[in-house]
Order: C-alpha cells, then sequence, then structure tokens
C-alpha cells in the first residue's frame, strides 16, 4: 500500500530510515478490539500488538506493548518495572499525555519518551504491527528495529 496518510508515527520512522509497511482498515466508532483489527488485515494476532500507557505509584508513565489477543498482568509489570504497582492510566488522560487517541496510540513518538517495555513474546517475531498513531492504520516493521527505536525492555509481561 502506498504511503498516503503521513502520521507522526511514519514521519518519525522515515526521519530515522526504518523500514516499514502500513495498512488500513475500516473503524467502527466505538469498538476498540485488537483482535478485529487482525482479523480486518488479515494478519495473525500474534504480530498485532496493542500500545498501553500505566502510571506507577511514584506517578511516573511507563509504555506496555502486548500482543493485542493477550492480557497485561499488573503485577508482572511491576515486577518488571521496579515499582510496587501500576495501574492503567485514565482514557481522559491518554490525548494529553502522549497525543494518541484511544486505538491509536503508538509506542513510537509520543510526546515524552516513557520507559517502554515489550512483552517477551516479541522475542520470538520477526515482524510487528503496531498502531501508525491513528485508529484505521498499523504499521508493520521488524520487531528488532522497533524494540531499538523505542529503546525498550522485554520482559513476561502477559497474563498466562
Amino acid at each position: 500500500m502506498a504511503k498516503a496518510l503521513k502520521t507522526n508515527v511514519l514521519r518519525h520512522l522515515d526521519a530515522a530510515k526504518i523500514p516499514y509497511e502500513t495498512r488500513e482498515y475500516a473503524v467502527e466508532e466505538d469498538v476498540f478490539d485488537g483482535k478485529l483489527v487482525a482479523a480486518r488485515l488479515r494478519l495473525d494476532p500474534a504480530i498485532v500488538w496493542k500500545t498501553l500507557v500505566l502510571t506507577a505509584d511514584d506517578r511516573s508513565h511507563l509504555v506496555c506493548v502486548i500482543p493485542v489477543d493477550r492480557e497485561l498482568d499488573l503485577k508482572a509489570v511491576a515486577r518488571a518495572t521496579g515499582h510496587k504497582s501500576v495501574a492503567m492510566l485514565p482514557q481522559k488522560e491518554l490525548l494529553p499525555l502522549t497525543g494518541y487517541v484511544r486505538g491509536g496510540c503508538s509506542p513510537i513518538g509520543m510526546k515524552k519518551a516513557f520507559p517502554t517495555f515489550f512483552d517477551s513474546a516479541v522475542e520470538a517475531l520477526e515482524k510487528i504491527s503496531v498502531s501508525a498513531g491513528v485508529r484505521g492504520c498499523q504499521v508493520i516493521l521488524s520487531a528488532e528495529s522497533l524494540l531499538a527505536e523505542t529503546r525498550a525492555s522485554v520482559a513476561p509481561l502477559c497474563r498466562e
């Protein structure tokens, strides 16, 4: 697909000279289901990942990126990040903090660089798909490039 849509994420990847491809899909206003996104894109849900923003007990923020078909384990995140506890960021705070809306949050190009953590399942992937910074568009790139560009750590973050 041609790179017609230019989001902050894609501009960031272009500037870093990281190769990628984009895929667009139809969005339903009140539907936020990553497995549905994977199905619409005809991609294996194991390579389609969602970006979640959390607040730690010390009021700092962190980013967790996990497969769309998995569920975040807050205790595992706290252990992996060295915090006593973590909680999901309230939805109303997402746009002002990151510059992204729910369903369009990407680990690339947030307003500020936050500590970023990928679930350890990323180690088995060559390619990964994350939001391109808007609902209705995903960016697919090498997992290695994404980890390097986001300066991410890798740890078990999901419920078994």
